[in-house]
């Protein structure tokens, strides 16, 4: 199999640097640029050393996937280079993930290393090294279009990663290159098995490579200690329910782990109030939402279009919706829009932008 990295010249006369972070995708993507016939750099960024993540097969960018990639970079003859921006990811990744979760706000952390170390200080250090572009084992499609390069879904629905990648700017896309955009995972390992490469049934990585065990709380208090004070959980009508042992334990639309039982609804956590350390609660209603406002917004696409849809998180469907500009408007109340998350908007499988959303009106309180 060969890959078309739209180099603009004779592939044996360019240089691709690939983000190598010890998986198979990366590492099949590194395969494929080797076979272009391109003189190929991998790059890994060393980002965190949490002890027991260390180990972990489903980490990403610490002890053993290092040691994966320059396994396969050997094997496929390739430069290889490690980068310790564990400084780095602490400052804009893990303490903003904590302060986030301080806020009563529901972090995407992905995103924001997406931001910053890998498609800003990862993407300066292939420019530095000469390359004529950046490629990644994100599962998105590049695409060519009328005003320059678009992002567009992956071809494999459940393999795409578009949400993530909202964020990257115009001239980030004109320097990346994502070759499994086309491609189903099974194919990748396959890929990957017939070079025999030591990562080729290796398992997936987790969405938050920093959390060992899953156990985002222990994260968030040890950077944060304070996270932990304990506060009310107060019904949206007034009444005190309980007392939880911090707000790093809940995001608004949760319904398990309240520990409020004998209630005549299931009750749900309807929105965080870090001043006083208030979870307020209640029924499903009052989590839909008609309008969500949008910050730091980064806009793909040309003017604004009609028949748009929007994704408030990386596992919901698209909702139909209408955007202003600045405000997220659902043509039918979406639920468990949460400040924090990203909302991405979308117009058929291209991504147009999205932005980070800050505050939600209910729709009870707005009228369609």
């Amino acid at each position: 199999m060969e890959v078309d990295f739209q180099l603009g010249r004779p592939s044996e006369e360019a240089r691709i640097v690939v983000a190598m972070s010890g998986g198979v995708d990366s590492s099949v993507v590194a395969a494929l640029a080797a076979r272009s016939g391109a003189e190929v750099v991998g790059v890994t960024l060393q980002l965190y050393d949490h002890g027991a993540a260390v180990e972990r097969s489903r980490s990403c960018c610490a002890g053993q996937d290092i040691y994966d990639a320059r396994t396969v970079a050997d094997r496929l003859g390739i430069a290889h280079y490690v980068f310790d921006y564990e400084s780095r990811f602490k400052d804009s990744v893990i303490d903003r993930f904590a302060d986030e979760y301080m806020m009563g706000r529901t972090p995407i952390p992905c995103i924001a290393c997406n931001q910053g170390v890998k498609f800003t200080d990862l993407l300066s250090l292939a420019r530095d090294l000469g390359a004529d572009c950046l490629a990644t084992g994100h599962y998105v499609r590049r695409m060519a279009g009328p005003s320059g390069a678009e992002l567009h879904r992956a071809a494999d629905p459940a393999r795409d990663q578009s949400y993530f990648l909202f964020a990257t700017t115009a001239d980030q896309l004109d320097y990346l290159r994502f070759p499994l955009g086309d491609l189903p995972k099974a194919l990748v390992r396959e890929v990957a098995r017939d070079l025999q490469l030591i990562v080729a049934d290796k398992p997936d990585s987790q969405d938050i490579c920093f959390v060992p065990n899953g156990d985002y709380a222990s994260v968030v208090k040890k950077v944060r200690p304070e996270a932990a004070q304990e506060g009310e959980i107060v019904h949206m009508d007034g009444r005190l329910l309980g007392r939880h042992k911090g707000l790093i334990h809940f995001t608004v639309g949760q319904r398990r782990g309240l520990e409020i039982g004998g209630q005549k609804e299931p009750l749900y956590v309807v929105r965080l109030e870090p001043g006083v350390r208030r979870v307020i609660v209640g029924p499903k209603s009052a989590l839909a939402v008609r309008t969500a406002h949008l910050s730091d917004i980064n806009w793909l696409g040309e003017a604004q279009k009609e028949g748009l849809t929007a994704k408030v998180r990386s596992m919901a469907r698209p909702a139909p919706a209408r955007f202003d500009g600045r405000s997220l408007h659902f043509l039918d109340p979406e639920y468990g829009v949460a400040p924090g998350q990203a909302a991405v908007i979308y117009d058929g499988d291209r991504v147009l932008g999205g932005g980070w959303i800050e505050e939600t009106i209910a729709a009870e309180l707005e009228p369609a």
